[in-house]
């Protein structure tokens, strides 16, 4: 003789793995975060040389870079979108730095999203350039 009915103990068993799968995947993200604050050789992590070249560019940026800006991270997911767009500005910044530059132009812009830009992700990211009509060429030495 049973104590609970069958439907009550799948049901137990669907949230004991649909919590594991939850836990699993905000485990990953929050290791990939701890990682990024690791110091690394030189004594600084990946997050303090972003905000190192975000704020010593950020004299540079003009409206019209910043809409650059904000096209081009438009395709990510909303809850990640403020994170890319703070990495992919910290790598414009830093070619705009590094090259001398007064201002941030629309050509740093593309090179430094593709930089930015994991090479798993370089088959989507061709693909928006293409669609949004972003000459790319000049760079296309970058992508995988």
């Amino acid at each position: 003789m049973k104590n609970s009915p069958d439907w009550f103990m799948y049901f137990i068993g669907f949230w004991t793995i649909v919590l594991v799968l939850f836990m699993s995947v905000g485990g990953f993200f929050m290791f990939r975060k701890f990682l990024k604050v690791l110091p690394q050789k030189d004594g600084k992590s990946k997050l303090d040389w972003q905000n190192y070249w975000v704020e010593k560019s950020r004299g540079l940026w003009t409206e019209e870079s910043k809409d650059m800006l904000h096209k081009l991270v438009s395709p990510v997911p909303g809850p990640f979108r403020d994170i890319a767009s703070h990495s992919i500005a910290a790598k414009i910044g830093q070619i705009a730095v590094e090259s001398g530059s007064s201002e941030v132009t629309k050509e740093h812009c593309i090179e430094g999203y593709i930089r930015a830009t994991p090479p798993r992700d370089h088959r989507s990211l061709k693909d928006f350039l293409e669609k949004n009509n972003i000459d790319y060429s000049a760079y296309s030495h970058l992508l995988k």
